[in-house]
């Protein structure tokens, strides 16, 4: 493996983390080509954000406390994040007032509306509410509370900010992870009732997430699957998830990350089976 950046050594540990459960220091040192010396930094710094727990010669796995810095996310699963955007940018249409949270794959989706106008967007993603202010002429809306900055997003009491001013017409949310049971979950309480109040407010909500979050852990419930419109995620979906959430009923459309705009097929919607 050739030299990799820090960034990208934290990477590829949570991704040999996810897949099995613990790394060694000397195996990651040489896969990396460093010293051990660094390995262990690289895994201290991981463990002081929560994404890991270290034991003598190595780490553990752990439930994330901390869905980890922006610039981070934003590097996981890419292709999946744009194919994902692009397909709900179509759900989107002149004239809407729409939500978006602060999670990576909105920046995705904010970045497939540029042309979309007019536009409202209510959103307590900070960087979201940038890259419209900065390419857009949509009307943005942040609405108050307390800056989160493990997110970089707004979070607090925002229902007062909805109540009795209209619907919104479409909400689109990220995610930590699923519970037919429960709906979507995140790992923050704060992430959790911003976007709880945000959902609260439109008429139609949206889950927008890549394949890896189908089977991660979550603690905190923001929106029931009875309230949930439409879920779009890519094909490396696990079959028996996606077959148990259509068979309740919910549309879960699937995308190719490698579709493209220029000729190739869209990505097409999954027509599950609905409520009697």
């Amino acid at each position: 493996m050739a030299s990799l950046t820090e960034f990208d050594r934290e990477q590829a540990i949570l991704r040999q983390l996810e897949q099995n459960g613990r790394v060694d220091v000397n195996e990651l040192a040489e896969a990396f080509k460093v010293s051990t010396v660094t390995v262990r930094k690289n895994l201290e710094a991981l463990e002081r954000r929560g994404m890991l727990r270290r034991i003598r010669g190595g780490a553990l796995s752990t439930p994330m406390a901390d869905e980890g810095a922006f610039e981070f996310r934003q590097r996981v699963s890419p292709a999946a994040k744009r194919a994902i955007a692009r397909h709900a940018a179509g759900f989107v249409r002149p004239g809407d007032v729409i939500a978006m949270d602060s999670s990576t794959t909105c920046y995705a989706l904010a970045e497939e509306l540029v042309d979309v106008q007019p536009l409202t967007v209510i959103t307590n993603g900070l960087r979201v509410s940038q890259f419209l202010l900065s390419e857009t002429n949509a009307t943005v809306i942040v609405p108050g509370g307390v800056l989160r900055r493990a997110s970089e997003s707004m979070v607090g009491f925002l229902s007062d900010v909805f109540t009795g001013r209209g619907r919104v017409d479409r909400g689109f949310f990220g995610l930590v992870g699923l519970s037919r049971e429960r709906g979507l979950l995140d790992i923050s309480p704060e992430e959790a009732h911003a976007k709880a109040a945000l959902a609260s407010a439109c008429h139609e909500v949206y889950a927008l997430f890549d394949s890896t979050k189908v089977d991660r852990f979550g603690m905190h419930p923001f929106v029931t699957a009875d309230r949930v419109t439409r879920m779009v995620s890519d094909i490396g979906t696990p079959k028996a998830v996606h077959a148990d959430w259509t068979r309740a009923g919910v549309v879960w459309d699937l995308v190719d990350p490698d579709s493209r705009l220029d000729g190739s097929p869209r990505p097409t919607a999954t027509q599950p089976r609905r409520r009697p």
